[in-house]
């Protein structure tokens, strides 16, 4: 936290077993404070979102990148075009439909 930003009090209510968790960490001396464990958890949370969004946005791009990389193919033409290769791998030539 920077010299600027000032703290502010809040007060937050969680069932027994989450206060339960928080205080026994606080006791075992993992944390100085119920705060700094709450303070901890809103760190991670923070970065989970941050990670999240970045998911988001580079799949948006290659969403983007994918719809302008050339001609639209026909699903028609896809199916057809997967149909013929399987084909070719399983040593399937005849017409029969798969």
């Amino acid at each position: 936290m920077s010299i600027v930003e000032k703290a502010e009090k809040i007060s937050i209510t969680l069932p027994p077993d989450m206060l339960m968790s928080i205080k026994d960490t606080v006791k075992g001396g993992a944390y100085g404070s119920t705060s700094e464990v709450i303070r901890a958890a809103m760190r991670l949370w923070q970065r989970q979102q941050d990670e999240h969004d970045a998911r988001l946005e580079a799949i948006r791009t290659r969403l983007e990148q994918s719809a302008n990389s050339g001609q639209p193919v026909p699903i028609d033409d896809v199916f057809r075009r997967i149909e013929e290769k399987h084909k070719r791998l399983t040593g399937n030539l005849d017409n029969e439909k798969i």
